[in-house]
């Protein structure tokens, strides 16, 4: 294939750059799954991010393989989806009941029902170059969605004061991947590649120039009442953001906080359901917010 020659030493070199740092990207949440798997539970970790980046390499690869001339895009996704597969095995392995049927559900809507209908449809409704065109700008407008995900992470630092939860080095990472497949797509002159890299840049830029901002000033401070677990409250508004107990008392009305610490918050909400005494309670831990 002329891809490796050569006459394409640009493509090469951007193409090998995109699957090195993509590799990284994918590796992570290698930590949070070695917590994962020393605690042996999920945290309130949500399997939401997994499902969609196990998609999303299933999509490039059928792209891909469509394509013909877009070898770098089978070998990355392929690794993907292997990693992908392993993270989702363990977090099924050591989540809640609750936890496991909800990415089930996930799995089955997204990787297996939309993907199969897009599978189908591109085969059977749709012929010759066509095919790539349209499925083109279904891994577009995929793409755009994933890449737009970093917006909530972005308000909550904005809102917070603070980078905790948007690591510099994922970001770092992000936005040269999305450097190195924009070029890639370029220089093979293929738009659905490169068009949505262009978003992933400016959003990885966003996320860095905050991190910039942020990275030194001083956080809200979220108090938590440690020798008292349950919190009476008394407010109105219930229609707002949680994100701290200090937010929760402002927007609850007659409730209680129960703190959880580092247990599985979802173990805790079941248990709770099981002694059927603490109906309308709020299940407070590090930025997650359960109601029973």
């Amino acid at each position: 294939m002329g891809l490796f020659t050569v006459e394409n030493p640009l493509v090469l070199t951007f193409g090998l750059l995109g699957n090195i740092i993509s590799l990284m990207v994918y590796l992570a949440p290698v930590p949070t799954f070695y917590r994962i798997y020393k605690k042996k539970t999920t945290e309130g970790f949500q399997s939401l991010p997994y499902v969609v980046a196990l998609f999303s390499s299933m999509l490039w690869i059928y792209y891909a393989f469509l394509k013909s001339d877009a070898t770098f895009l089978i070998t990355i996704n392929s690794v993907g989806c292997v990693i992908e597969t392993i993270y989702l095995a363990m977090y099924m392995a050591y989540a809640a009941r609750k936890a496991r049927v909800q990415t089930a559900k996930f799995l089955l809507l997204l990787n297996v029902g939309a993907f199969c209908l897009i599978l189908l449809l591109t085969l059977l409704l749709v012929r010759g170059p066509n095919r790539v065109v349209v499925l083109g700008w279904v891994c577009v407008g995929f793409s755009v969605c994933v890449f737009a995900a970093p917006l909530g992470i972005m308000r909550k630092v904005i809102k917070t004061k603070s980078v905790q939860f948007m690591p510099f080095y994922l970001s770092l990472f992000l936005t040269l991947s999305a450097v190195a497949w924009f070029s890639y797509g370029l220089l093979l002159k293929d738009m659905y590649i490169a068009l949505p890299n262009i978003l992933g840049f400016i959003f990885g830029m966003g996320q860095m120039i905050l991190y910039v901002i942020y990275k030194g000033a001083k956080p809200q401070k979220i108090v938590e009442n440690e020798a008292n677990s349950v919190v009476e409250v008394t407010s109105v508004d219930t229609n707002a953001t949680l994100i701290d107990v200090i937010k929760l008392k402002e927007i609850l009305s007659d409730r209680q906080i129960i703190i959880v610490g580092h247990n599985n918050i979802e173990d805790v909400q079941e248990q709770l359901a099981k002694e059927k005494n603490i109906g309308g309670a709020i299940l407070y831990q590090h930025q997650n917010v359960v109601e029973v």
